[in-house]
């Protein structure tokens, strides 16, 4: 953490908590009179019930609403330029983002180049992304129903340019939600292993802003609550899905991981990752971020001792000696969540991909490799690919 006490926090959401919350959609004050929910093209979110009771819930509220169902797990440019395409046609004034982090990032993206000109890559900053000023957007709700990536309590959006393969997170104080609501009744029929994956998104949103070298008193208070939570429940929620203790403690968490990316950020694991997932969109982010985890975090050990320490700490509640207690305790996680077996290889990555792979992460999102504990080289980089990779 910088030394200069200095520091800001911004986080103008409103966040409804707890379960059942789902059900204020239906008095709260909400932003217009007309919505685009946007949900994945999957069928989670029909088969369960969810957009019905959205729809419902709008609707006692006096609110009309469209339904964009094509969103993606990496989410794509190409959707997000046709659903804007459809919120303009339909004269829809604000945007719900439904589902996990990829509808929801999807929905601030949509809610951008709903009153915006041009192609959405004019607005990214980093690779062929042109970085022009966001002048407005529509207003943004936010309803998770998985517990990973924060996002309600964030402004950050990650897109994938398809055709250029390059995944870049974006954000700007307009794509903050206006209004979260997490429910973790919403969040009970997640499968173990896409709890896995999700939960240790959270948790490396929270240990990346621990260590990186931009982390503030503020960012630090939610970080290690977050990795409490995650360590001790984590492994509850993939053994038994249906533990609303552990469900409730995981949606925490990971609301609060959002929150340490709102007053810390990211570190280069995500460049990485995301450098990755966008030539093999196959690969979901969270298991993406556990195969790098254990060569990512080695490779700081000896640089951020203390902090690697006291995560030690925060995870097994004992005294820490020394910081690779913090690797082995990582490692014992994911043995107990069962993610200690993926290979990349699994996902068709080859490892004569790994050297484009540092090409592309440098050159879409360099940013984060500014806010390491030290700069890495590029054979540094591609060392972290190789450890990971089989």
């Amino acid at each position: 953490m910088n030394k200069n006490l200095v520091f800001n926090l911004h986080i103008p959401t409103k966040l409804l908590f707890g379960c059942g919350e789902l059900r204020r959609l239906a008095t709260e004050n909400l932003p217009g009179k007309k919505a685009l929910i946007v949900i994945s093209g999957g069928t989670s979110m029909k088969k369960y019930g969810y957009l019905d009771k959205v729809v419902g819930y709008l609707k006692e509220n006096n609110v009309e609403s469209v339904v964009f169902d094509k969103i993606l797990p990496n989410p794509i440019k190409q959707h997000v330029m046709e659903a804007a395409a459809l919120c303009r046609e339909e004269k829809c004034d604000f945007v719900i983002g439904l589902g996990g982090g990829s509808s929801i990032d999807s929905a601030k993206s949509i809610a951008i180049m709903a009153c915006n000109e041009g192609d959405y890559w004019d607005y990214i900053a980093g690779g062929t992304g042109k970085n022009k000023p966001v002048e407005k957007a529509l207003p943004i709700i936010a309803i998770p129903t998985t517990a990973g990536t924060g996002t309600e309590v964030d402004p950050w959006t990650v897109i994938t340019h398809e055709t250029a393969h390059e995944k870049i997170g974006f954000g700007c104080k307009l794509t903050f939600p206006t209004m979260s609501i997490v429910d973790p009744e919403l969040m009970l029929s997640i499968p173990p292993r896409l709890t896995a994956y999700q939960g240790f998104d959270a948790f490396f949103h929270a240990a990346e802003g621990y260590i990186a070298n931009c982390a503030t008193p503020i960012s630090d208070l939610y970080a290690l609550e977050a990795i409490r939570l995650i360590y001790k429940y984590l492994p509850v929620a993939v053994a038994d899905g249906r533990n609303l203790k552990a469900r409730t403690k995981v949606a925490w968490a990971s609301t609060l991981a959002g929150m340490v990316e709102s007053t810390s950020s990211c570190t280069s694991e995500h460049s990485m990752e995301h450098a990755m997932s966008a030539l093999y969109p196959e690969l979901p982010h969270g298991a993406g971020l556990i195969c790098l985890s254990q060569s990512y975090f080695e490779t700081f050990r000896n640089d951020s001792m203390k902090r690697y320490m006291k995560m030690a700490e925060a995870m097994t509640m004992e005294p820490s000696k020394r910081p690779s207690d913090f690797i082995d305790a990582l490692v014992k996680m994911q043995k107990a969540c069962k993610v200690d077996d993926l290979k990349l290889s699994d996902w068709g990555i080859k490892k004569e991909d790994l050297p484009e792979m540092v090409k592309n992460a440098k050159e879409t999102m360099g940013g984060l490799f500014q806010l390491d504990p030290r700069m890495l080289t590029e054979d540094e980089i591609l060392a972290i690919y190789e450890k990971a990779y089989r």
